[in-house]
């Protein structure tokens, strides 16, 4: 009995540990919001969030091993405005993406986006189907392009353009996409949409943000557990990189995305105490000149002591 025992132990350990190297990349949190939708019946996004949840967190996006605890956490916040039909329906998405800092209790933003051209039809229990280079639905479509950018924002910041082939994913489904009717794929709805996001980022042009997301969080914040000054002076090195991406294309929408994401974080990095004065007024000065909108914002970092 005790070796039967044993032998079962044994096998379970085995069958966790093959589960835990078989872990899909993303731990995706789905959320919904409908309180624009008074008075209608709500099941259907019940349904809807679990099919969701399924396609995004147990399909598997690369070829890479991820452990359970390695897999990449964000966030999809899908708020419904309008029920256009029984079964198509309008609204936004917020897309959010953390990444863990080395040796640190926080993680990292790489991108807080709202998609505000989010339009879909579904049937409840309708299964989301969906096929690399094929455009089946919008709402796989719009799914598997925000998987795809997730792993590239989240490569680049590890391995410079690493994100690439990811990128190239998501640009993909942009191209399949330009034959529907739906808002958001095509270059001439906005210049603020899914197709300038990849053309941005895989631009040769623009490299500045490839530089960034790896100078910035590999070099930089990873190494500030052991290295703060030279962390940080990497952290700059990065923030000097947009600086001349900034003055050669002032409007770059990635490079909005980038400061809509790291606004916080760059004043307290640079609000620390142990900061030169000098590197202070410096840094201050430079993301002012990059975000003059808020300009207010990075004043704390020169008054900060």
């Amino acid at each position: 009995m005790i070796r039967m025992r044993t032998f079962i132990a044994t096998m379970l350990i085995g069958v966790y540990a093959f589960a835990g190297l078989q872990a899909q990349e993303l731990n995706c949190m789905i959320q919904f919001n409908t309180q624009k939708l008074a008075g209608s019946d709500k099941k259907v996004f019940e349904t809807l969030q679990n099919a969701i949840y399924e396609f995004v967190n147990n399909r598997k996006w690369t070829n890479h091993v991820f452990k359970q605890e390695e897999r990449i956490e964000c966030t999809m916040l899908i708020t419904i405005n309008e029920r256009l039909s029984s079964d198509e329906f309008k609204g936004t998405m917020n897309v959010v993406i953390r990444r863990p800092v080395f040796n640190a209790a926080y993680n990292s933003v790489l991108l807080n986006t709202i998609d505000k051209n989010i339009q879909f039809n579904y049937v409840e229990n309708q299964p989301l189907d969906y096929s690399d280079g094929n455009f089946t639905s919008n709402i796989t479509s719009l799914l598997a392009y925000y998987s795809y950018t997730v792993l590239g924002f989240y490569f680049d910041s590890f391995t410079p353009s690493g994100g690439t082939p990811y990128f190239e994913k998501a640009q993909e489904i942009v191209n399949s996409a330009q034959n529907s009717n739906y808002p958001g794929w095509k270059a001439f709805d906005s210049d603020k949409n899914r197709y300038w996001i990849v053309n941005n980022y895989l631009n040769p042009a623009n490299s500045a943000l490839r530089d960034f997301a790896y100078r910035y969080h590999r070099l930089g914040l990873d190494q500030m557990y052991e290295k703060v000054d030279q962390g940080r002076s990497m952290v700059t090195e990065g923030l000097e990189s947009l600086r001349t991406l900034y003055n050669a294309k002032p409007n770059l929408y990635a490079l909005q995305l980038i400061l809509d994401a790291k606004r916080d974080e760059f004043v307290n990095i640079y609000a620390d105490q142990r900061v030169a004065p000098m590197d202070k007024t410096n840094v201050s000065n430079l993301l002012k000149e990059i975000d003059p909108a808020n300009s207010s914002k990075y004043q704390v970092i020169v008054d900060s002591k």
